[in-house]
């Protein structure tokens, strides 16, 4: 199963992609958020697509699309979780997972304009593998972590490297402005992912392969992510975890580093999550 939400911003309303078609759910549900998760939404969606999938209204060719999850209390990213990704940076390996933040606020749709912000000159680009939670967990054992998934994601990690790495502070200054999120263009639920641990993941900027990487070559894989965070935190239905991005960042790039800039089209695609495009923009009112 494929949950959706459509419409404009900030006016989203739940739909689910069925055997092709784009669905309206917006009669069942109120929006695909913490309760949706926590009262076992899913499975009687599920159910219920099975039952009686023809009753639900067919939503128009174009629609536009949002994040698929609604307003998730936390997004939970890892950093240098790719080995290759590790050594272009010139970082040491980690030998635990490196945690951030990004603000719920860069949350936007998978072919939403990405927004070049005010006064960046190295904005970047990062394809992850995401993880939505299903059900609350708190210290939750390796071998019961995928009971607490509700689906996976794909997402582009944006980030501005000199607010992340220049400006003093944590990294959550360079990974959380608006739009720096874009989420979907759908959550697949387990059952349409068997094996979340061999993806492939491909991101181009103007028809060029920058990242072409694969997810099993996650240090930490999910299990051990889901565990690890959870000893830390209490993660929430609907929250996300981003797991990481492999070699092949702006920042990366030799023998100088590549960033966007407005104007630039950036594709993504994760074997089984879809495809998304955004293309740059520049901040409102202001040339970049």
């Amino acid at each position: 199963m494929k949950l959706i939400r459509y419409g404009n911003a900030g006016e989203e309303r739940p739909g689910v992609l069925y055997k092709g078609s784009y669905l309206d759910t917006s009669t069942l549900f109120s929006d695909y958020d913490e309760r949706f998760f926590s009262t076992a939404g899913p499975e009687k969606l599920q159910q219920y697509l099975l039952e009686h999938a023809e009753t639900l209204s067919e939503l128009p060719e174009g629609v536009r699309l949002g994040a698929p999850v609604s307003r998730p209390s936390k997004i939970v990213c890892i950093g240098l979780n790719y080995r290759d990704h590790a050594i272009e940076t010139g970082a040491k390996i980690p030998v635990e997972p490196i945690l951030f933040f990004k603000s719920t606020t860069a949350l936007c749709g998978p072919n939403d304009s990405l927004v070049i912000p005010l006064n960046s000159q190295k904005t970047d680009w990062e394809i992850e593998l995401a993880v939505v939670i299903g059900k609350k967990a708190s210290n939750v054992p390796m071998d019961q972590a995928a009971d607490h998934i509700a689906g996976y994601c794909m997402m582009n990690d944006y980030s501005e490297r000199s607010f992340q790495k220049e400006m003093g502070g944590q990294f959550c200054k360079g990974k959380s402005c608006d739009s720096f999120a874009p989420l979907g263009p759908w959550m697949a639920t387990p059952d349409e992912i068997p094996n979340p641990g061999n993806l492939a993941m491909q991101l181009k900027v103007n028809g060029v392969t920058y990242q072409n990487g694969n997810t099993s070559d996650m240090i930490f894989d999910i299990p051990f992510l889901i565990s690890y965070i959870s000893r830390f935190m209490t993660l929430l239905p609907g929250d996300i975890i981003s797991t990481g991005t492999p070699a092949g960042v702006g920042a990366g790039t030799k023998p100088v580093p590549t960033f966007l800039r407005a104007g630039d089209v950036i594709d993504m695609k994760i074997e089984g999550l879809g495809t998304s495009r955004q293309v740059a923009v520049s901040h409102p009112g202001v040339i970049l």
